[in-house]
């Protein structure tokens, strides 16, 4: 196998739920190619590497191997290297959330009618 559509490869890789999504997120710019935008329909090989950004996460990875089939997440992370400045920033912010505060953590199920009231006074103000 020479080369394998960009969309095709995220799939099989396993870094989007379905091939739709994976093209939606290079035609919005999401994937970056050797550091370039580029199409869902462009040849990758291995060597290439590959800046994906998926919701908060940024992953920088090095394509290893071609497949076209979606098979186990095992043999899905054969496919990439991830690099290891990607791996420090990961891990890193996982830290980060492990101990800042959850900002939902001060709300306490819903709210009275005493605050209800206050949200329609400030609303009407």
């Amino acid at each position: 196998m020479n080369g394998l559509r960009l969309d095709k490869w995220l799939w099989a890789a396993r870094f989007f739920k379905t091939r739709g999504l994976a093209n939606e997120a290079v035609d919005n710019g999401k994937v970056k190619l050797n550091g370039a935008p580029t199409k869902p329909a462009h040849d990758i090989k291995p060597g290439d590497r590959l800046e994906i950004r998926h919701g908060d996460r940024r992953s920088e990875i090095i394509v290893a191997a071609l497949s076209d089939k979606r098979g186990p997440a095992s043999a899905a992370q054969q496919l990439y290297t991830e690099t290891t400045a990607s791996v420090a920033a990961r891990e890193a912010e996982q830290q980060h959330r492990q101990f800042s505060a959850e900002p939902a953590a001060a709300i306490y199920g819903r709210p009275t009618k005493r605050d209800r009231r206050r949200l329609e006074r400030l609303n009407t103000d």
